[in-house]
């Protein structure tokens, strides 16, 4: 923990997955997902040349493991943000 009381998120890793055709993830990383518990999208930073805009999917995985992963809404590429 840093000195101001706040925790920072772990970095993303890329990784793979499979999405079926409205996008939703139906494995990660060769993993089987049971269920999607959440979804959401983050817009930020719009008013730079760099903006960033994800949609973020919390799913429990067929082994029963709770994962965090986004798609990058602009580059197109997948993350895993909390394993």
């Amino acid at each position: 923990m840093n000195p101001s009381g706040s925790r920072r998120l772990a970095a993303p890793k890329p990784t793979s997955v499979m999405a079926a055709e409205g996008g939703t993830p139906r494995t990660i990383a060769g993993a089987p997902v049971d269920s999607i518990r959440e979804e959401w999208v983050v817009e930020d930073r719009w008013w730079t040349g760099k903006p960033l805009r994800r949609r973020y999917f919390e799913v429990v995985l067929a082994d029963g493991r709770n994962v965090v992963v986004f798609r990058d809404l602009v580059g197109g590429a997948w993350f895993l943000q909390r394993a």
